[in-house]
């Protein structure tokens, strides 16, 4: 590969701004959203937007996190499986709105299901939970 078109090391190049979003990320962390949830929330979203990187490291902390192959393998497909809780489907119907955004979409019914489940502080925690996924994969898709 050329020097042209070699993909930047953009932690080498901006070591500052990554810090930063590591530091936004670990600051998510102490938020009160489960564990398994944001396993499949960063996992849906790296699908979505094809980051081969982030779907291998995010199907391997969910495993890690005893979360069930079964339930991985069907996550491309949960509104279409009875494995997700209605909890898990509302933030994943957020999660895809948020990733694929529609200049048309009507947000109201899917903030309407996130409070039947979440509180005000859970839903800003999933939402930019949702953000920094996208950002984190678009970094690395970048590289491809």
């Amino acid at each position: 590969m050329s020097s042209n078109t070699q993909a930047v090391n953009l932690q080498q190049a901006m070591p500052q701004v990554f810090e930063s979003l590591t530091q936004v990320h670990v600051s998510l962390n102490d938020h009160d959203l489960p564990p398994s949830l944001r396993h499949l929330i960063h996992l849906r979203a790296s699908q979505i937007n094809q980051c081969g990187f982030c779907v291998k490291m995010h199907t391997r902390e969910a495993r890690e996190a005893n979360e069930s192959n079964e339930r991985l393998d069907r996550l491309i497909v949960w509104r279409h499986v009875n494995d997700f809780t209605a909890a898990e489907q509302a933030a994943l119907a957020w999660t895809e709105a948020l990733t694929v955004l529609d200049p048309h979409a009507d947000y109201a019914p899917l903030r309407g299901a996130l409070r039947e489940h979440f509180n005000d502080a859970q839903i800003a925690a999933l939402t930019a939970e949702i953000g920094m996924i996208n950002l984190w994969n678009r970094l690395q898709v970048s590289r491809h």
